[in-house]
């Protein structure tokens, strides 16, 4: 498995890992797939902050998933704060996929400065639920009832973990990556 930047390249395979997402799963509430353009300005808009944005491939360059970090919140005070996503294949669940994505994604948070990073688990999910277990998450609350998709109400798990000294100590501003805030 080979994890690596993704680039307007992956859009494709990604926008297929997505749409299945949208149209069978509870992990996203849209309800109607983004096309590969919207995909696109989505990737630009969070690599453009300095966010990062991770694919996972097989050897021979088959995506298998893929994960980014975005700003939880736009107000600058949550500048140390990251959401996770991450998405797979449906070929690829369950083969140790997702917990390199997020191993991968919460190196390079923590690399680039950030303190805490949230998951914010649509429909309680219970693989994601543990796979954000296994990589150290904690929950932290629950709306229940917050989505409804696919004929039923769907509850939405808040799970986090600090990155790097987490609250311990006060963040340097100077080594903060996005542009969002103004870094």
């Amino acid at each position: 498995m080979i994890i690596r930047d993704a680039t307007p390249a992956d859009l494709t395979e990604i926008t297929r890992i997505y749409t299945d997402s949208v149209l069978n799963g509870v992990a996203s509430y849209e309800l109607v797939a983004p096309d590969e353009v919207e995909m696109g300005r989505r990737m630009s808009a969070i690599t453009d902050d300095g966010y990062p944005y991770l694919i996972s491939t097989d050897g021979e360059g088959t995506v298998l998933g893929y994960a980014y970090a975005s700003a939880f919140r736009t107000r600058p005070a949550y500048r140390w704060l990251v959401e996770d996503s991450i998405y797979l294949a449906p070929e690829s669940r369950g083969q140790g996929v997702g917990r390199a994505l997020i191993e991968a994604l919460i190196e390079r948070c923590e690399n680039l400065g950030f303190r805490q990073m949230v998951a914010v688990i649509g429909g309680a999910h219970p693989a994601s639920i543990k796979l954000h277990q296994k990589a150290g998450f904690v929950s932290s609350g629950m709306i229940s009832g917050s989505g409804h998709k696919h004929g039923r109400w769907l509850d939405t798990v808040f799970m986090q973990r600090p990155l790097g000294q987490g609250k311990a100590t006060d963040p340097d501003p100077d080594i903060y990556p996005g542009t969002l805030f103004g870094g």
